[in-house]
């Protein structure tokens, strides 16, 4: 007997009873992007491994130890994504879309980094996030934040906290990256081994690190804030003031750097304290240089991604009924010609009630497995084929979910019935 062969280990399968809340979250998220005037777009899942290595920057941990990356046939180094912004901006570039002026776009799909897999960090998870490219002002972050806001209030979701902070320009980060360098460098014996590898080629996400022993010495840490050009402060100040326009509640953490090396300026993220340590459910920030980094024309830029699982976890945690129940029947067919007859019947109920999950059985079983069947769909209503029902051009239509009477009726009264 052959060995089973399962899933890679953090990759995990999507089984058909979960897929309902996952298409519906999808497509809610979808149609709040359409509402804002987003547009959809759609980039490969392998690039090649400079778009990342370039965009992210190579001192980071991602392209330091969690991509997955190879050489192809041809000599080619091939990466699979393990964030998206960077092959946007690519996609931007190649098609030269900026120069149709501001571009918003969303996207949705898999992404893909080598880490240890647990509770809301997977290998392979899903993100959907927005990008907008062409738009330098503060009010362009602000409409990103509302969207979010929008949807924790449509999906019922409690208890999240919006942190924001600001990174500043590329020449004030690069004098308080000295000064943060000249600090640390003082009490180096408190550091991490971790904290001590970045002091030298990324110093700014010490100040992100999750060693409970050194956030006393992080705390009392120079801030970016008190170093930022005009500019920037100006920039910080209208965003505040956006979000007081948008009644958006929100702390200012100085501690919020974010993890990839292209952000400027505004950062944010929507946190919670329900899933323990995984606690971001949304994050994004500025990247103004990002596109010219990549090798286009200068463009400013802003955008943010949101986890679907751990999005998932937060609405199980908070025991969040939010899939839209929609109606649906089982066609019960007893004998050859009632099966023959539920094709046609099924294609007719398609057209005339397109919102309606409908089941045709396929089982060819005894009419108690068939009614065991819609019971374990859990559908609202049997429509019973038979012999006598076909000669009569009727339907039985029994209801399943409360004590109705099973009533005969034709296929016009059996629609009208079924939408009311």
């Amino acid at each position: 007997m052959l060995d089973k062969i399962n899933a890679i280990r953090g990759m995990s399968d999507l089984l058909p009873r979960e897929s309902a809340l996952w298409l519906y979250l999808e497509q809610t998220i979808s149609d709040l992007f359409i509402g804002y005037g987003f547009k959809n777009i759609r980039t490969p899942i392998v690039e090649k491994t400079q778009t990342f290595s370039r965009a992210i920057g190579t001192a980071t941990d991602i392209v330091e130890k969690e991509m997955y990356s190879w050489e192809d046939a041809n000599g080619d180094l091939l990466s699979l994504r393990p964030e998206n912004t960077a092959g946007v901006v690519r996609c931007m570039i190649e098609h030269n879309l900026p120069r149709e002026g501001i571009q918003k776009v969303f996207y949705q799909g898999a992404m893909f980094r080598r880490e240890r897999p647990q509770k809301g960090r997977y290998r392979q998870f899903n993100q959907i996030g927005a990008e907008v490219f062409g738009a330098d002002n503060a009010k362009a972050e602000a409409e990103l934040i509302a969207i979010t806001h929008t949807l924790w209030q449509n999906l019922g979701i409690k208890n999240l906290q919006l942190e924001i902070n600001t990174l500043g320009s590329a020449a004030a980060r690069a004098d308080y990256r000295a000064v943060l360098v000249d600090y640390f460098t003082q009490h180096q014996s408190q550091l991490d081994e971790d904290s001590k590898r970045r002091l030298s080629n990324n110093p700014l996400r010490i100040l992100d690190s999750k060693n409970q022993d050194m956030h006393k010495l992080i705390a009392a840490a120079p801030k970016l804030i008190d170093y930022l050009d005009e500019d920037s402060k100006q920039h910080f100040e209208e965003f505040k003031n956006y979000l007081k326009q948008l009644d958006i509640a929100y702390i200012i953490n100085p501690r919020l750097v974010r993890g990839l090396d292209y952000y400027n300026r505004s950062v944010f993220e929507w946190t919670t304290s329900d899933l323990g340590a995984q606690g971001t459910i949304c994050a994004g920030g500025r990247y103004d240089g990002l596109v010219e980094k990549m090798g286009g024309k200068p463009c400013p830029a802003v955008g943010f991604a949101l986890g679907l699982e751990r999005l998932i976890l937060l609405i199980e945690a908070q025991n969040l009924n939010i899939a839209k129940p929609t109606k649906s029947i089982y066609i019960i067919a007893l004998g050859d010609e009632s099966q023959l007859k539920s094709m046609q019947i099924s294609a007719q109920l398609r057209r005339a009630l397109p919102q309606i999950i409908i089941y045709n059985d396929i089982s060819f079983g005894s009419i108690k497995s068939q009614f065991k069947k819609a019971d374990k769909a859990n559908a609202d209503f049997a429509i019973i084929l038979g012999t006598e029902e076909i000669n009569n051009n009727q339907l039985a239509i029994k209801p399943l979910k409360n004590q109705g009477e099973q009533q005969n009726m034709s296929l016009e009264k059996a629609i009208k019935y079924l939408k009311g």
